[in-house]
């Protein structure tokens, strides 16, 4: 039965939201939100304008201007699309531009190969560096990676192969070999061993929590037996973090001690740190190149290494081989008369030298991988040690062990082997 003196709900009208416009392959939106198109990416350039006046005039231009034309040219570089306008990083393009261009002038002459191959290296650190100290994402190290493996490749087939000197099987050797860096590339991009965010606010500690689990675990550190300065432990406090990661010693010495993200507002477990560039916690963080190095993808960041070395090696002595026959390999690259009488020749012999420099700079950084592996010691762990000298270090810092995840070699060498298949805590590691 119904009573007359009953309301009944009253269903109200969803307001209908106007239906956006779909993209043409040259539209975009912008990152002021604005619908805009590819032709008209040189229109209302103020900043650009402002910066090429200060330029004739031979005025200082203000590094928030410098900002702002980066960003506009960065949000304006665009390919046409389905569906819109894909935006092109502009950090993979100067590698793609300027490689070919600096490798076919160092071929014209001798001199103009070593100033090329020498500001080469200096260009690249520079630019490192420069990016490093700015915390910022780039492309550029991995595209110069990738098309140094095409280019070189390219020239390989394209000056050495038609000589007639390098069988099918050799080619065949040297293309699985190519293959097989960039698999071993492909798994070393995947995830490095990122600690998931709490998605629920119950994991995240308050500030009182905080400082009641920093007094207990001050007061649990004082009668610690080795907690002392002697170097064996990381002795990682709140000035090794001044961007705001506080430190917690939290829980007893029998359990593994976390530390509290204040970034990624988690608690994470020892040697995990926080990518300062990724902008999230890493476990077992050792370091950032083209990727976040971690727990998952340590090894195959390792086996990235050795082929690509492998590989390198046998694609050098094959074109030294080619154009400077009758020679030994090491005698062939610093002394191969006539290699600069054709430009074929002159090529790839420029083509070999730039392979040489970034196989040795790779080389460098398997060594280092590899005594730090030996020693169970991260490079975020070494640089830490550096800075608070602690740690032994042996073969004018070379070597650094900081003494306190090493287990001996064949126990650290089996560590690394397990790492990303179980969760394994031994002793020496319940210590942060």
């Amino acid at each position: 039965m119904t009573h007359k003196g009953s309301m009944k709900p009253v269903k109200k009208k969803k307001t209908e939201e106007p239906e956006l416009e779909p993209l043409c392959c040259c539209e975009y939106i912008d990152r002021n939100g604005e619908k805009n198109h590819v032709a008209a990416c040189l229109c209302d350039c103020q900043d650009l304008d402002e910066g090429c006046d200060r330029w004739i005039t031979c005025k200082s231009l203000q590094p928030e201007t410098c900002e702002r034309i980066m960003d506009t040219i960065s949000d304006r570089l665009r390919i046409p699309w389905l569906r819109g306008a894909k935006k092109v990083n502009i950090s993979i393009i100067p590698p793609l531009v300027l490689l070919p261009v600096f490798l076919h002038v160092a071929s014209w002459h001798f001199l103009l190969g070593v100033v090329v191959l020498t500001s080469l290296p200096v260009l690249a650190l520079w630019y490192y560096y420069l990016t490093h100290r700015r915390k910022e994402q780039t492309l550029f190290f991995l595209s110069l990676g990738l098309f140094s493996l095409g280019y070189m490749y390219y020239v390989f087939l394209q000056e050495v192969v038609p000589k007639g000197r390098v069988g099918p099987v050799q080619l065949a050797v040297l293309t699985c070999g190519l293959f097989l860096i960039l698999l071993a590339l492909h798994r070393a991009k995947k995830n490095p061993g990122y600690l998931s965010i709490p998605a629920s606010s119950d994991t995240s500690l308050s500030s009182g929590q905080l400082e009641c689990l920093n007094r207990k675990g001050q007061e649990k550190t004082k009668g610690f037996p080795g907690a002392d300065t002697a170097g064996s432990l990381n002795n990682r406090t709140v000035k090794d973090d001044p961007k705001g990661s506080s430190r917690l010693l939290a829980g007893s010495p029998t359990k593994v001690k976390e530390d509290w993200c204040a970034k990624c507002q988690l608690v994470r477990p020892a040697r995990a740190w926080h990518c300062r560039i990724c902008g999230i916690c890493v476990r077992r963080m050792d370091h950032h190149c083209v990727c976040c190095v971690g727990e998952s993808n340590h090894q195959a960041f390792i086996l990235a290494l050795l082929i690509f070395l492998l590989t390198s090696v046998y694609g050098i002595t094959l074109t030294l081989d080619t154009i400077c026959r009758d020679r030994s390999v090491f005698t062939a690259l610093f002394y191969c008369p006539g290699v600069y009488a054709n430009y074929s020749s002159a090529l790839s012999f420029t083509c070999v030298w730039y392979s040489v420099i970034v196989t040795a700079g790779m080389a460098y950084i398997f060594l280092i991988q590899l005594i730090n592996i030996s020693y169970n010691v991260t490079e975020r762990e070494v640089q830490q040690a550096l800075r608070q000298k602690t740690g032994r270090r042996l073969l004018c810092g070379l070597i650094v062990d900081t003494g306190q995840y090493n287990r001996g070699f064949l126990r650290n060498w089996h560590q690394f082997s397990t790492l990303g298949t179980r969760a394994i805590h031994h002793p020496a590691e319940d210590i942060v």
